[in-house]
């Protein structure tokens, strides 16, 4: 029995130091993807943003600019073999930033970026819906940063997405929507929550007693 228990003890003591050290190791691997996050989304805000200063037609330049940037992004992943999922948030996050950095138009970037991506994940193969809500969040959460309008641009990203959907099949439009189900209103909550309630007069009671009834004609 004692075998038994000293087993037992050593056993707990085995699963907690592994438990430690997938732990340790899941932390460093989180840290070491934020930052690959993070750099992608300064590598590609500067290149847009220097881009379009070279051009010198933000509002002509900026949608191409946008395509070519994310088909520059499905072509690493598809070299790499993987990460489409992981960079394309980044990614999305990093145009909309560089596009607002020279005044450029961010709500008709956004919707040109989710239609990239989407069209561009099933053209290789990935998961159409997951890519598309990451580029959802990346557009909206650079919105967010830069102080634009995150209703509009939630609204024309998931419009840009479904749009792009419908060109791959009723399938594809069906997962989109599932995974991007609530997003809009997700934001009107936030947006609503953040702003001051106006206050409520209170109506004036309306008076039961009616005026005397004048002559009816006969």
């Amino acid at each position: 029995m004692k075998t038994e228990a000293v087993g037992d003890i050593e056993y707990h003591e085995g699963i907690s130091k592994a438990g430690t050290t997938v732990k340790a190791g899941i932390i460093s691997s989180l840290k070491g993807i934020n930052e690959i996050e993070a750099e992608i989304v300064s590598l590609v805000r500067n290149t847009v943003s220097n881009t379009l200063r070279a051009t010198g037609s933000v509002a002509n330049e900026a949608v191409t600019i946008t395509k070519d940037v994310v088909k520059g992004t499905i072509q690493a992943t598809e070299e790499v073999g993987t990460g489409l999922i992981l960079s394309t948030k980044s990614v999305a996050k990093g145009i909309v930033m560089g596009v607002s950095d020279v005044g450029g138009d961010v709500v008709a970037v956004a919707s040109q970026t989710v239609k990239g991506a989407v069209k561009g994940a099933a053209e290789v193969g990935a998961d159409v819906a997951m890519v598309a809500r990451r580029t959802v969040d990346g557009v909206i959460e650079a919105t967010k940063e830069i102080g634009g309008n995150v209703e509009e641009v939630a609204k024309v990203a998931v419009g840009g997405a479904i749009e792009a959907a419908g060109t791959i099949g009723n399938t594809a439009v069906k997962a989109v929507k599932d995974m991007l189900v609530g997003v809009v209103e997700g934001v009107k909550e936030v947006a609503g929550s953040a702003l001051p309630k106006p206050r409520q007069v209170p109506s004036p009671a309306r008076k039961e007693t009616e005026s005397p009834a004048r002559g009816k004609k006969r």
